[in-house]
């Protein structure tokens, strides 16, 4: 994470000025083997113009020789000693309402209580490797088939459940895995925590033991058990919800996070107050409140005036904001990558009554055969080949981001383009657009339902109103909708969206796991299934083998969003993140999916 001041405008690499000096303690100990114990000091301070920095070396001489390197505490951190004050207050654009139990929860709560209330058996670092989080730590057999965590001791729960145990973490991920469940991953949470022909134990109070029906890639089985994130699987405490129901418990869950819930008002705020019995880090902060904002001006003039510490912010929106004395902007790096999902693609059980969703054939983008060598396939196929290089996504970056990201052709290979084969393009030609649309039999265009996905992300509702427009050059008649995720959400779920979005996701922990959305048993889809999909999807995600299964993963994409544009990525965003006067640049806590800023309990005040 760089921090970078104003005047700048994040055009250089290395961070300099915009905060006061801060002292940093680098401690080192080297213990020697002696007969007698001795203790020699030695403190050295060097005065540098931008920071101070202190060195202190310990040397004790005892019996045994080992050599310890005390982690530096981040810039931020909150001693132990003092009590968390003042107000830290965070402009969003959407929240919808507090809903949360595992068994009912969906996004964009999951997402967002992952940054603030919840924490996962896991974090993932700034390179993107699983960390302890809830567990301390953990070992899966050579055959990846028994999973044992070892749940970190002393972890308190809120609103006085005390201590977080393994049952605790058994019951939260069966509850994700549960029949009604909604989370993204649900289905696959199931295989995991709830397949009958494995089983799940608590071996002690602070250990689960797992044995899986099947053998599990870590990547993808870590990505429901991680904490931040739209696929993230939080801790609850059984107890609430057996003693006060789920229904009771959603609207106040006491978790383990650094934040814990005080009060909400669906369409306002979400308020939480910092957890001063937090295991890791007590924030400095007595207070942090979510503000429901939708409209960017608005959640701009906040921050202007003062009212707003930070908020979710488009690009052209930074040079309003290095207006504001004393602000400045932090850049996070790679954080999302949009794509396009083209709904109503349900090719699997085409004539059974019971077919889930709404397959409608007569739609332009839609084979009413799925026969991929069809007359039929042939023109759908043309139609999504017509929508993916009408739109020019070099635009898209240049103006709507500012130039912070870059196109993207394929969907889930944002940070892996170079492992994308040369021949994944999309160059932007409208001519030949219209030259496939009327091959396909479509020389006037057709109709097509487009909404964005509201929730948060950049300049996310700006770029699908921009697409709308550049299909309408080529004769595509747009119905545009603004369609809050939580309302858009049990649509796509239940397969009945008649059109398409614009979807921004993480970047993937690898690839791969953007094809989970592409299964017929995935709870959360593209709304796209097809059976050579579901009879090869097994295979590339079976595979233990790393660079087996990137091939695998590569032969895949190539068959789905290069020969049959399935579905087409748009462009990968990095992130800029405003920063209010009141308070200093902080360092994330977790970075496997940073489309939302997270790490609240590590801001401190100017």
């Amino acid at each position: 994470m760089i921090w970078i001041p104003l005047i700048l405008i994040l055009a250089i690499a290395a961070a300099c000025g915009g905060t006061a000096a801060t002292p940093v303690v680098v401690e080192k100990e080297v213990i020697k083997e002696i007969e007698k114990e001795v203790i020699v000091e030695k403190e050295v301070i060097k005065e540098v113009e931008k920071q101070v920095i202190v060195e202190k070396e310990v040397i004790k001489e005892v019996e045994k020789e080992i050599v310890v390197v005390a982690t530096p505490i981040p810039s931020g951190a909150t001693s132990g000693a003092m009590q968390p004050a003042g107000e830290l207050n965070i402009g969003q654009s959407s929240l919808g309402t507090f809903i949360y139990h595992p068994s009912i929860a969906g996004n964009p709560a999951i997402y967002v209580v992952s940054t603030t209330m919840g924490e996962g058996l896991v974090r993932f670092d700034k390179n993107r490797k699983a960390a302890p989080q809830l567990a301390e730590s953990w070992s899966i057999a050579d055959d990846t088939l028994t999973w044992t965590f070892n749940i970190r001791p002393g972890v308190q729960l809120h609103k006085g459940y005390g201590e977080l145990t393994a049952d605790d973490i058994i019951y939260s991920y069966q509850q994700w895995g549960g029949e009604d469940a909604v989370h993204a991953r649900s289905s696959f949470i199931k295989d995991f925590w709830v397949n009958p022909e494995g089983s799940v134990e608590a071996t002690d109070s602070h250990t689960v033991v797992v044995r899986t029906a099947k053998p599990w890639i870590s990547t993808r089985a870590l990505e429901f058990m991680r904490h931040v994130g739209g696929t993230s699987g939080n801790v609850v405490s059984k107890k609430q919800s057996e003693e006060l129901g789920i229904d009771k418990t959603s609207r106040d869950a006491a978790m383990t996070g650094p934040w814990e819930l005080v009060e909400t008002k669906t369409g306002e705020f979400w308020k939480m107050q910092a957890f001063k019995e937090h295991w890791n880090k007590v924030p400095a902060f007595a207070e942090l409140t979510l503000w429901e904002i939708p409209e960017e001006s608005a959640r701009l003039a906040g921050f202007q005036t003062g009212q707003l510490d930070t908020f979710i912010m488009s690009f052209d929106n930074i040079t309003q904001v290095e207006k504001v004395e004393g602000a400045l902007l932090n850049s996070v790096g790679l954080i999302s990558q949009s794509g396009m999902n083209v709904y109503g693609q349900l090719y699997t059980g085409i004539g059974d009554p019971d077919q889930k969703g709404d397959f409608d054939g007569d739609r332009a983008w839609v084979s009413a055969n799925a026969d991929i060598n069809s007359t039929e396939w042939a023109n759908a196929r043309l139609v999504r080949e017509a929508m993916t290089i009408a739109i020019d996504r070099q635009t898209l970056v240049d103006t709507l981001l500012g130039g912070f990201g870059a196109p993207l052709c394929i969907r889930d290979w944002g940070g892996f383009e170079h492992l994308m084969p040369a021949d994944w393009t999309c160059d932007y030609d409208p001519d030949r657009a219209k030259s496939l649309l009327a091959e396909a039999g479509y020389p006037n265009g057709f109709t097509i339902d487009l909404t964005t996905a509201i929730r948060g992300v950049a300049a996310e509702v700006e770029a699908c109103e921009a697409i709308g427009a550049m299909w309408g050059e080529v004769g595509i008649d747009v119905k545009l909708h603004r369609i809050p995720y939580q309302t858009l959400r049990p649509q796509l779920v239940g397969r009945t969206w008649p059109g398409a979005t614009c979807h921004a996701i993480s970047i993937r922990l690898e690839p791969m796991l953007g094809l989970n959305n592409y299964l017929d048993k995935s709870t959360f889809n593209y709304g796209t299934f097809h059976p050579y999909l579901n009879e090869n999807i097994g295979g590339v995600m079976g595979e233990l083998e790393d660079a087996a299964r990137m091939e695998k993963t590569l032969d895949m994409y190539d068959w789905m969003a290069h020969e049959q544009k399935l579905g087409f990525g748009l462009y990968t965003i990095e992130g800029v993140v405003p920063v209010g006067p009141r308070i200093q640049p902080w360092e994330y806590t977790s970075f496997s999916d940073i489309r939302l800023p997270n790490g609240y309990e590590n801001i401190v005040p100017r």
